[in-house]
């Protein structure tokens, strides 16, 4: 994927976002730390019936979801702020505005990177640095397929089998887009004279986000 820019203007360095000393030998390694853009892409998913799902699991999404941004967050901003400039770019997703039925720890991930830089922006604009969150819409996971559902009770379990997962292809293959799509729209975002803070990469669902929070019945 990097082609002939790799070695040019292209260089890859290992980074774990669960591990901050790693965050911490990665920055320390670029000159004067100076990161001018941070994209935060670093993410896991999960889909399924809840009770199908282990804590530990659970608790390893979002550690690599919520905890990895903020760790990534913690060791940039700072330097961001003396410089009094920066962009920090983050792949969040629809579904940290909307819950989407079967994604209840994706979705609650993220929730918590949505609400996490929606609190942050206030401050971060005052040192002129930037936050875009770029909200592609739902991905299937093949792997839910696959998923051992012995947990689950037989009537939960054919409505994900025979419903979610029929419909999620339908959706996926009418308004799916490739990474490159995504990629795309976020170099567009990086680029803006002024970067919004939020920015759907599919229109279509655009009008669910604005109706969602104009619903006090939580039927959207």
């Amino acid at each position: 994927a990097a082609g002939p820019a790799l070695g040019r203007t292209l260089e890859i360095k290992q980074l774990d976002v669960c591990d901050e000393g790693s965050i911490r030998a990665c920055l320390d390694s670029i000159p004067g730390r100076h990161v001018d853009v941070l994209v935060s892409n670093a993410g896991v998913g999960m889909v399924g019936p809840l009770e199908s799902q282990s804590l530990a699991a659970m608790q390893s999404l979002m550690d690599t979801n919520f905890f990895g941004l903020v760790r990534l967050v913690k060791e940039v901003l700072p330097d961001m702020k003396r410089r009094r400039g920066g962009h920090i770019v983050v792949i969040s997703s629809i579904m940290g505005l909307q819950g989407i039925v079967f994604n209840d720890i994706y979705s609650a991930s993220k929730f918590a990177v949505e609400g996490f830089c929606e609190s942050l922006v206030v401050q971060a604009l005052r040192f002129n640095v930037a936050i875009s969150l770029v909200e592609p819409g739902p991905v299937l996971y093949e792997e839910a397929e696959r998923a051992d559902y012995s947990r689950t009770d037989p009537e939960t379990a054919k409505i994900f089998t025979d419903l979610y997962l029929r419909n999620s292809r339908d959706v996926f293959a009418s308004l799916g887009q490739t990474p490159e799509d995504i990629a795309e729209h976020t170099l567009r975002v990086i680029e803006a004279a002024r970067p919004p803070f939020r920015h759907q990469t599919n229109v279509a669902y655009t009008p669910m986000a604005a109706l969602k929070h104009a619903d006090p019945s939580g039927a959207l």
